[in-house]
């Protein structure tokens, strides 16, 4: 299972440098500018993604009733914004791919920031768990080589040789579907005693709920066209798993009981937001194509 465990968390980080890559392969300065230029756009989301989902994990948690684990694992998802399958949405949607990388990348090196404070708060005023103590700068340099340099090279590529950049895009898209399958199978055997001993209880349900809830707030609180706000929905509903595995680890001692929590959370998470974004790829597959951000 070890040997599992580290061919998984490889396959992990090639997914997030393929479709990092994917994203930027496809982008263009002048369509990141005009959306960082959004200050609607941008304020709306830091609000969704960094104040109203955590409190939403605590809300959901204390409603539900979760045991302390199950609950330290919600608010850990919850609080850690930016996570690499929102990209991956983006794309499975046919929604705003551009958008959809620059806002996930922004939230990802913002919420390696805000996610410590964002956890001690709630735990603290919930009085559950303790304190979470972590190194920010580890948090920072993992989301700057994992997602901020592969987006930036594809990013380059695009802007200095196009046309190899037009060439190579198909490749990254395709590498970065098929590692999504291999982690989606890995995450479910390497965990699959864990979530299996939480069938019946509220956990998996729980991941649910705030996956298509944060998914629907994500979707509220944009602005543009209803591709870019169902894209902005996508990257809301899908979280970062990395500050929270850091977190139990760190300040939890890697517990058995949270780990597994947290590998049912992100299933059921994906379990929800998947089957909302196929749906909306239908639905566009057969009305007008989407505005074409990739050109």
């Amino acid at each position: 299972m070890d040997t599992l465990h580290m061919l998984l968390n490889a396959v992990t980080v090639i997914f997030i440098a393929a479709t990092m890559f994917a994203a930027g392969l496809g982008a263009t300065v002048a369509a990141l500018r005009s959306l960082f230029i959004r200050v609607p756009l941008l304020s709306l989301a830091l609000l969704a993604n960094l104040v109203v989902i955590p409190l939403l994990g605590w809300g959901i948690g204390a409603l539900f009733g979760l045991p302390s684990a199950a609950f330290v694992a919600l608010v850990l998802v919850a609080s850690s914004p930016g996570g690499p399958f929102g990209a991956k949405l983006a794309m499975v949607q046919k929604g705003d791919v551009v958008a959809g990388a620059a806002m996930q990348v922004l939230l990802a090196a913002v919420g390696s920031l805000t996610f410590a404070p964002t956890v001690n708060g709630i735990l603290a005023a919930a009085d559950i768990g303790k304190g979470v103590s972590l190194d920010v700068g580890v948090l920072v340099r993992t989301v700057a080589l994992l997602q901020l340099v592969p987006f930036a090279v594809g990013l380059l590529l695009r802007r200095y040789a196009t046309p190899t950049a037009r060439a190579w895009h198909p490749t990254a898209v395709a590498v970065s579907n098929v590692t999504f399958l291999i982690v989606l199978a890995g995450m479910l055997v390497g965990n699959w005693r864990d979530v299996v001993a939480l069938l019946g209880s509220l956990t998996l349900l729980a991941g649910f709920v705030l996956a298509a809830v944060a998914f629907a707030v994500g979707t509220l609180l944009a602005t543009g066209p209803p591709e870019r706000r169902t894209t902005m929905g996508g990257v809301a509903a899908v979280r970062n798993a990395g500050p929270a595995l850091a977190a139990i680890g760190i300040a939890f001692g890697d517990q058995p009981a949270i780990l597994g929590a947290l590998a049912a959370l992100l299933l059921s998470g994906l379990a929800a937001s998947i089957p909302i974004a196929t749906v909306l790829s239908g639905r566009r597959s057969g009305t007008a194509a989407a505005p074409d951000t990739m050109r």
